[in-house]
């Protein structure tokens, strides 16, 4: 199977080149395009129970589409955001992925759902993290560009939580307030990821807890929702 990621880092899209009888996963609403002679069979990896816990807990889709070439054929795969794409190997180890950025993987990677802590959960933050534990290759998505940090032993990194693509598992990892109360409250950053080396971690240039929060004030609510409009950058939407 060969991967080629075409369009980076702005549009990303990525073009599997796969062998008859080779498979990949990926998640609901991944494939852009495919070939003839591709299966696709759909089910909620893990069982019902963890595809629940995956939809309601790491904000992905409860099921999983798998692919396999029943000859020589192709699949393209892009994710929700604009943005890249990032092919990594895993290799009998676990990583740590932000809710939305597993888009696919080969071979037999278990995907789970890790809880990101309380003050996540009450901030409304949503730190979940997709646990992806095994052997084969990976592709993870990101809004905005990635930069990959290698993080040396002792070595911290302070992320915004709306930032973190993923961290590897020797890579500890602690929510935190930016700062005191006013910080928190006045500066816009919420909560970051107090992340200690050593290991690799993803981090993606864009946010979409911002995103979302710059579009708010200017969405149309209730029922002037038929009769209002959204001017951004000189596109009219809405109205």
């Amino acid at each position: 199977m060969n991967t080629e990621i075409l369009y980076a880092p702005s549009y990303s899209l990525a073009v599997v080149s796969m062998a008859r009888g080779e498979i990949i996963q990926a998640e609901s609403g991944a494939m852009v395009s495919m070939t003839e002679g591709v299966d696709m069979q759909t089910s909620s990896k893990g069982g019902m129970l963890k595809g629940l816990k995956r939809a309601a807990l790491g904000g992905e889709s409860m099921f999983i589409n798998t692919f396999t070439a029943e000859r020589d054929a192709e699949i393209t795969m892009a994710p929700a955001f604009p943005g890249d794409v990032r092919q990594m190997r895993l290799e009998n180890e676990t990583l740590y992925v932000q809710s939305g950025s597993y888009m696919a993987s080969t071979g037999d990677i278990d995907i789970d759902t890790k809880w990101g802590g309380a003050k996540t959960f009450f901030s409304g933050e949503g730190f979940f993290l997709l646990k992806l534990t095994g052997t084969g290759d990976l592709l993870v998505s990101s809004y905005g560009a990635i930069r990959e940090i290698a993080l040396e032993a002792g070595q911290k990194m302070i992320v915004d939580t709306g930032h973190v693509v993923a961290f590897s598992q020797s890579v500890g990892y602690e929510v935190h307030k930016v700062g005191g109360w006013k910080q928190t409250i006045l500066s816009g950053e919420g909560l970051v990821v107090h992340l200690t080396g050593p290991g690799r971690a993803l981090l993606q240039t864009r946010s979409a807890h911002a995103l979302a929060g710059w579009l708010s004030p200017l969405l149309p609510s209730g029922s002037d929702s038929a009769s209002k409009s959204i001017n951004i950058g000189g596109f009219k939407l809405g109205g």
